[in-house]
């Protein structure tokens, strides 16, 4: 059976979707070229895009004040607008954190999600509208929305490539800056400018527009057109046409639908035939012209408008008089045997049916107007699983990308399992800041003891002896592979569906922040690269097996690196922990290591830029300290308080097994029960 294009979209939106590699590409490059052939240059097919969408808006404004259309148009632009950015989710990864043009695809990434503030993206504007027309009644992952058919398959065509190209970013990064550049283009899609002229209040319309500026008050168009300057020319024009060609035929689609949709006889045929085989159950003892309602039900779930046309000559129908109608005043009233089968809204479509009947034709209008989307690219498609790592190096390299294999997602999780094994070994035998229990009073007053305690230990230091010129360089040399990937363990809080929530904002802000907010100058892992350039030590690119592979490196200085890289691969799977582990981390040096170490760098005359910046944007006031502490609490505290549930005690356990894992055992006893999970694990 061939994927549908919402079986591909609520696939690809998954957080920790893998996608194969193999025949999957080769069917999603012929999907690209479906739409290809245009020999302008971008600037022209930009003016296109913009033309087009004027011209396209235009015909929707004769659908103003008509609710229905409104909220079949919202309905339909539901898969697209609420994942706005989404495509360049995965852009950047550890490898490609000082690439310049990764960095400015992120700074216009972060402004789609608005950084640094939960619900703030451009999805999550999309979503209230969803809400505040009542077509929601609460805020819905976009992998609900392939399950919601008052939604045609069309719709999902476009958002389901772009989310299916966004999980293998290495190999389509130029087609999605293409794409994105052609979405900024367009900017509101344009059936949505006339619920915009309906409803100006109901939404934050500058948020839903790609083009339109955010808070940065930057260009978004303009940062994607510079981005795409540096990629291959080709391959970006191919994205861009791709996307207005297949936005073209989806809307076509959807006027096609809200035309024949004017028809009230539409509409209700549309809710005879998703309402249809649940009634098929029952009813076997009503006739209606001659034959059981059961038998008209079962033919409505492919074919409403016979049982459509009955029901216009039956007696429970007085066309032009809903409210004289038997259907509306005995079977499906407060009284009647169908109380509350139909919503508020069906009821609404089956007074307006009723009364237009006199005026309308006597041909029902079919359901058949809406195109078969083409086929989309075969997820169940064999790939190759791949080979598992040899060993660190590899892995480490590996591990770089955002893609992988069959084999190094099992070797990712085995990884994960077995350092936190070893991590949550004795873990109230051993010192461990953390208390045993979370604190009533959450951990804002937790951190800052134990910054008091960095403090007061650095002071007790202060007059320990400096470690030599050699043991220093050696020291910095040893933590370039763990340094330059700062932010690995949070990687996975760039996607979409978690960048802007209650928890995971605070997590994709620091990791914005460990790369520099789209500067170069300010990107951490370039940071350290100057240290190390001022000791005269030049690794290879991060990225590169060069790198993974160099002399310099000693084999155990990759173990803790790679469970970043693993563990950040495993968002949801591995919460906990990783909010354990993201508040170990961000306190680590704050107050007291971070002040050891500048004095050693300025003694032996080498710049303390990295240590310095870390000191003050890990603070435990208004830091990625105080984020780290403010993420457990929010998680903690939406959880069961009761004993007998043992939910939070149970999280907060994983919670102090992820902050020991900064630091785990690698005693006997730790490493026979990282064995004996591995075993268990397979």
């Amino acid at each position: 059976m061939e994927p549908t294009a919402r079986a591909v979209y609520q696939v690809a939106a998954d957080p920790e979707c893998a996608l194969p590699g193999g025949a999957l590409l080769t069917e999603i490059r012929a999907e690209l070229h479906r739409f290809s052939g245009s020999h302008h240059d971008l600037a022209e097919r930009e003016d296109a895009a913009r033309c087009w969408s004027g011209e396209r808006a235009e015909r929707y404004r004769d659908f103003g004040g008509d609710a229905g259309a409104v909220s079949r148009a919202v309905l339909d632009c539901a898969p697209l607008a609420s994942l706005t950015g989404a495509w360049l989710q995965w852009l950047t990864s550890p490898g490609n954190a000082e690439d310049a043009v990764a960095l400015r695809l992120l700074a216009l990434y972060a402004a789609d999600v608005g950084v640094g503030r939960p619900h703030a993206s451009r999805g999550s504007a999309f979503r209230a509208l969803l809400r505040h027309l009542g077509l929601f009644e609460q805020a819905v992952p976009a992998a609900r929305l392939a399950l919601d058919h008052r939604i045609g398959d069309a719709a999902f065509v476009v958002p389901a490539v772009l989310l299916a190209m966004s999980r293998r970013p290495g190999d389509f990064r130029a087609e999605i800056t293409g794409a994105d550049l052609c979405l900024r283009a367009v900017g509101l899609l344009p059936a949505l400018t006339f619920v915009r002229d309906t409803a100006p209040t109901a939404a934050d319309w500058t948020a839903l527009d790609p083009g339109a500026a955010r808070q940065d008050g930057a260009d978004p168009a303009g940062q994607c057109r510079l981005a795409a300057a540096e990629c291959d020319g080709e391959r970006v024009a191919l994205g861009f046409d791709w996307t207005l060609g297949a936005l073209t035929a989806a809307d076509e689609d959807l006027h096609a639908e809200l035309t024949a949709a004017r028809a009230p006889a539409y509409e209700m045929a549309a809710l005879l035939r998703r309402r249809a085989r649940e009634g098929a159950v029952y009813h076997r003892d009503f006739t209606l012209a001659g034959r059981p309602l059961a038998e008209w039900l079962a033919q409505a779930r492919s074919a409403p408008e016979p049982l459509l046309d009955a029901l216009a000559g039956s007696r429970l129908v007085r066309p032009g008089r809903a409210e004289a109608s038997p259907l509306v005043t005995s079977l499906i009233s407060d009284r009647g045997p169908m109380f509350r089968v139909f919503a508020e809204q069906d009821v609404a479509v089956i007074r307006r049916w009723i009364d237009s009947l006199p005026a309308a034709s006597a041909e029902v209008p079919r359901l058949s107007t809406r195109s078969i989307p083409p086929r989309l690219p075969s997820f169940t498609s064999p790939g190759e699983d791949g080979r598992e790592p040899a060993d660190l190096r590899a892995a480490y390299h590996a591990l770089q990308h955002r893609t992988g294999t069959p084999a190094l997602r099992r070797y990712s999780t085995r990884y994960v399992r077995r350092w936190l094994a070893r991590a949550g070994t004795d873990l109230d035998s051993v010192e461990l800041p953390l208390p045993g229990e979370w604190p009533a009073e959450g951990l804002r007053p937790w951190l800052s003891d134990q910054h008091e305690r960095h403090a007061h230990e650095f002071e007790l230091t202060a007059d320990a002896p400096l470690p030599s010129r050699e043991a220093l360089v050696d020291s910095i040399v040893q933590l370039a592979p763990l340094t330059l990937i700062d932010g690995a363990w949070l990687q996975g809080f760039t996607d979409y569906e978690l960048a802007a929530t209650d928890i995971g904002h605070a997590l994709f802000d620091t990791y914005w922040d460990e790369l520099g907010n789209g500067r170069p100058d300010l990107n951490h892992p370039r940071i350290y690269r100057e240290v190390l350039a001022e000791m005269d030590v030049r690794p290879p690119p991060t990225g590169s097996p060069e790198f993974a592979a160099w002399p310099g490196f000693r084999e155990e200085s990759f173990a803790l690196p790679v469970f970043w890289l693993c563990i950040g691969r495993f968002p949801r799977t591995f919460l906990p922990e990783v909010l354990g582990l993201n508040l170990a981390m961000e306190l680590s040096g704050v107050g007291g290591s971070y002040r050891r170490a500048r004095i050693a760098l300025r003694h032996h005359g080498f710049s303390t830029r990295f240590v310095d910046i870390h000191n003050t944007i890990d603070n435990v006031a208004t830091g990625h300290s105080a984020w780290a502490a403010d993420a457990v609490d929010t998680y903690l505290s939406a959880l069961p308080p009761a004993a007998e549930a043992g939910a939070r005690a149970a999280a907060w356990t994983r919670v102090r097994t992820g902050y020991r894992a900064l630091t785990a055992s690698t005693g006997w006893l730790a490493r026979a029960r990282g064995r004996v999970k591995e075993m268990i694990d397979g």
